[in-house]
């Protein structure tokens, strides 16, 4: 960075005098901010990029509305009195750097504890303590390091999120230069003609000169204004060492504008004024283009692809009956069982309320809730169930967030996108290469063609339809899927489908269907109270058997236990007063190991008192032997069940030879047997019902949870199967596959366009406009063949 130019924002110091550290400073803000960094050992942020940051604004009293408590609830989207989260808009965020400090907000000020930024919205969400630090104050400290945020009470207020016109404004301005440039260049294009007609050439010789200078002064707003991100882009990448795909763009519009500028200035010539617009113009309608299919691609994939998730909902009557999520309305009273997400913001009407917000907060200590408290969304109860009263419908973006929080995420590897942008780096370097070679040789045969074919060669090889590939095709099997109620958490879990080679199911909730289940009880038979009891302990589970069981007990009244456990892979306790419950494995409730029934079995006591067994007589799922056999060609395939081998004898006539069965096993039993293959080199496909299997499915390649009304929410899973979709498994990974053949054959065919086109600009016979509008045209050409050999390739999903 030279002297002259601000350390930190890059603005000419001439006029300043302001030196600290040995630096130059525009103005004391910016100083403020590099010794804000400074001493909290945060100056790497300037490796990361010469001069990344704004200039701070003064804001003094702008933001007094932030100590208006009912402005604030509507900015928030979580406070619970402690811990407080905001999501807010940064039009600043344009770089590594600026998401390296905002993610580091805690080092600058302790008492945020977690800042996630989202580059693509230019947005951060803030998780902060209430206690120590104000809204208001959290949104002065951004604007002490240069990230002010936009807020508008309307936007909120109404839902919206501001909107970036800018790319309609440059297009529109770059519309309208070009008509006019166009048409100013109509007595040029008659010139021929004249010339050979001998029609009196008084009007064109007299207004040439200002018809020339009106496509100048035409043509300058298209270049400083309309494309000015092109050469944004392209220096960022130049100061970062990168040739990205912007650079010959840039050089480009500048070799036009600069060469047709000295032509009439120099009375040589008109110059190539309409082939810039007409190129800035094509260029910036192809990215409107791109920028609307995808936004329409992400629209049905946020708000159109419902996760699965059932809830209990209790009627007036005071039956209860499961009904999806986006089902759920104002008003509405629901059952939360435990380890349920609670999907609405909602008023707590019954029960013991332990709440776990470590989902939204990042923060895995638990809250007491008592009756009339409030509560949010997000929340996962951890004692027993409890009865609430909706406040407000559910938000299902919100969960998709909750979901894909960087919190949860784990590097499973790097998706395929990475490889397209290393094949548009390398494409870039070899672009520049044949441009600069290829004008060498015609400034040596005909120098009068050498502008037009370097210009040409630059824009017809633009590798934009190389990185359009991937996200077009990813997004649009996203959406397929979402309509098959296969519901992916992002797009890199398309390429790790494609990739495994081991599938391993649990059983029970899994590869059973707990709707068909029978039941038989064996034992002492249990009182009024003690089947009451029972039933309201088993009100409060969401594992399978727990389900099935409550399911066929009599109708009796719901108590609200004194106390609920749940035990992983053994089983559930309640207490009513001086009555205790055990329900679960056999050692669970103080009884030895049941050997003579090997059907799965769960057993009864009652103040440490056993009463005897339920034997539950599984129902598989329909379509699980031929899923199977489709599957058996191509994966190695295993059943890890925490269960006894009762059905062992079943599975082995129902499914494939040398499918792998093992009973018995324990969560951890489940994540140490994956990790084990792992190590061998198997890329590990784990299919689980979400409840014990949260470990296993975060150890494999890709988790999937089967989701069949029940509302327990986890990260850990990268997909969630509708539990009526799950005889199309291996049509889903299948499709999977088919993605990555789609995105290789647009591959092809960008560089077969490519190839073509740089002959006729290597050539001289393609002119810088008609290279303009054949770049788009290949960008909208890949995304319409992706988008229709993914719709394509849908269709055969049943």
């Amino acid at each position: 960075m030279e002297h002259h130019s601000c350390f930190h924002c890059g603005l000419d110091t001439k006029d300043s005098e302001i030196i600290f550290d040995g630096k130059s400073f525009c103005c004391n803000g910016c100083k403020t901010v590099y010794e804000i960094f400074s001493a909290n050992d945060l100056t790497c942020y300037y490796d990361l990029q010469q001069a990344p940051g704004a200039t701070p604004k003064d804001i003094e009293g702008k933001y007094n509305f932030l100590e208006n408590p009912k402005i604030i609830e509507q900015l928030l989207e979580f406070n619970d009195g402690n811990t407080q989260i905001v999501t807010l808009y940064i039009p600043h965020i344009h770089c590594s750097s600026c998401i390296w400090i905002l993610e580091n907000l805690n080092k600058i000020h302790p008492s945020v504890s977690v800042s996630i930024v989202n580059f693509g919205k230019k947005n951060v969400r803030i998780t902060y303590n209430a206690e120590l630090l104000s809204l208001k104050d959290l949104v002065i400290l951004l604007n002490s390091i240069g990230y002010e945020p936009f807020i508008s009470l309307d936007d909120y207020s109404t839902g919206k999120k501001h909107i970036d016109r800018s790319l309609i404004y440059k297009l529109g301005i770059a519309g309208f230069a070009f008509g006019n440039v166009m048409f100013l260049s109509f007595p040029e294009y008659f010139d021929l003609f004249t010339n050979k007609t001998g029609i009196n050439e008084f009007w064109l010789e007299q207004y040439k000169p200002l018809f020339r200078w009106l496509m100048f002064a035409f043509s300058v707003p298209v270049v400083f204004y309309s494309s000015q991100e092109y050469f944004i882009s392209a220096f960022k990448g130049l100061r970062s060492k990168i040739l990205n795909i912007d650079v010959p763009i840039a050089l480009g519009i500048s070799v036009l504008f600069i060469r047709s500028t000295f032509e009439i200035i120099f009375n040589h010539g008109s110059g190539f004024f309409d082939s810039l617009t007409g190129l800035v113009f094509f260029l910036l309608l192809g990215r409107f283009f791109q920028q609307k299919t995808y936004t329409f691609l992400s629209f049905e994939r946020d708000y159109k692809s419902y996760f699965p998730i059932g809830i209990t909902k209790i009627i007036s009557d005071g039956t209860e009956e499961s009904i999806q999520v986006y089902d759920i309305e104002k008003g509405d009273r629901l059952l939360i069982r435990n380890e349920e997400l609670i999907p609405v913001d909602c008023i707590l009407i019954k029960g013991n309320a332990r709440i776990d917000y470590s989902f939204v907060t990042g923060e895995s200590k638990t809250v007491i809730k008592n009756s009339g408290d409030k509560l949010f969304a997000g929340g996962k109860q951890l004692d027993g169930s409890i009865e609430v009263d909706v406040l407000k419908s559910v938000e299902q973006s919100y969960l998709t967030q909750l979901w894909s929080n960087d919190v949860f995420k784990t590097d499973k590897e790097k998706t395929f996108t990475s490889i397209t942008n290393n094949i548009s780096q390398y494409f870039t370097v070899v672009v520049l290469s044949i441009a600069f070679i290829t004008t060498a040789y015609w400034l040596l045969v005909d120098s009068s063609k050498a502008l037009n074919v370097f210009t040409s060669i630059l824009i017809i090889a633009c590798p934009c339809a190389f990185a359009l590939s991937a996200p077009f095709t990813f997004g649009n099997i996203l959406r397929i899927l979402g309509k098959k109620k296969f519901y992916l958490k992002n797009a890199s879990v398309i390429e790790q489908l494609a990739k495994i080679n081991t599938i391993i199911f649990d059983k029970t909730g899994t590869i059973t269907a707990n709707k068909d289940t029978q039941i038989e009880y064996e034992g002492v038979a249990l009182s009024t109270e003690e089947e009451a009891i029972l039933k309201s302990t088993l009100r409060g589970s969401n594992h399978p058997l727990s389900r099935s069981l409550y399911n066929i007990l009599d109708e009796h009244d719901i108590l609200t236990l004194d106390s609920y456990e749940e035990y992983l892979g053994e089983g559930i306790s309640g207490q009513y007063k001086q009555s205790h419950i055990k329900v679960g494995s056999a050692p669970f409730v103080g009884r030895a190991t049941d050997t003579a029934t090997l059907n799965t079995s769960v057993h009864i006591s009652s103040n440490n008192a056993y009463k005897g067994k339920f034997t539950f007589y599984n129902a598989y799922r329909k379509g699980l032997s031929q899923l199977f056999n489709q599957l058996k060609k191509h994966y190695d395939l295993a059943i890890l069940s925490g269960d006894n081998e009762g059905e062992k004898e079943n599975l082995t006539k129902l499914l494939p030879a040398k499918t792998k069965l093992l009973f018995n096993q324990k969560p951890e039993d489940k994540l140490e047997y994956i990790k084990y293959h792992q190590s061998e080199g198997a890329h590990v496909l784990m299919v689980g019902d979400g409840l014990n299997d949260a470990g296993a499915l975060a150890q494999s390649n890709v988790g999937i949870a089967i989701s069949e009304n029940v509302n327990v929410f986890s990260p850990a899973c990268d997909a969630i199967l509708d539990a009526s979709k799950f005889d199309q498994l291996y049509q889903f990974i299948k499709l999977s596959k088919t993605s990555l053949k789609i995105i290789k054959w647009s591959f092809a065919l960008s560089f077969i366009y490519n190839v073509v086109g740089l002959y006729f600009a290597v050539t001289g016979q393609l002119a810088p406009v008609v290279a303009a509008i054949l770049m788009p045209l290949s960008s909208i050409s890949i995304v319409s063949f992706t988008t229709l050999a993914t719709n394509v390739a849908g269709r055969k999903l049943k």
